[in-house]
């Protein structure tokens, strides 16, 4: 049993940052593999990025490539998505999600055992 909760979202101008958090609760956030999905009305819920159980392999949708960051913290169980440039098209509901079944989760969301509440990314032009 774990829970996620995401906060740090709002609204943001175009070429501005952002920075999430998703905080875990739970004895074995270690062994989790965390990843980030985004999802904006009307649109199909979309990988952002991942990263492994120790933090060591990390992967990105292209679209957010050079300009978005995963990054953990086990001690603190808390994973967190740096996101610089942004543009209007990231704007979307941000939530985290996590897999305690294996180290390389993906893509597909099915694949995902916890999620957490989500947080909303408002990026204006």
């Amino acid at each position: 049993q774990v829970q996620l909760v995401e906060s740090g979202g709002g609204l943001v101008q175009a070429g501005g940052s952002l920075r999430l958090s998703c905080a875990a609760s739970g004895r074995a956030f270690g062994s989790y593999f965390m990843g980030w999905f985004r999802q904006a009305p009307g649109k199909e819920r979309e990988f952002v990025t991942g990263i492994s159980s120790g933090g060591l392999r990390t992967y990105y949708a292209d679209s957010v490539k050079g300009r978005f960051a995963i990054s953990r913290d086990n001690a603190q169980k808390t994973v967190y998505l740096q996101m610089n440039s942004l543009k209007p098209e990231d704007t979307a509901v941000y939530t985290c999600a996590g897999d305690s079944q294996r180290d390389y989760s993906g893509r597909d969301p099915s694949k995902y055992e916890y999620w957490g509440q989500g947080t909303q990314v408002t990026v204006s032009s």
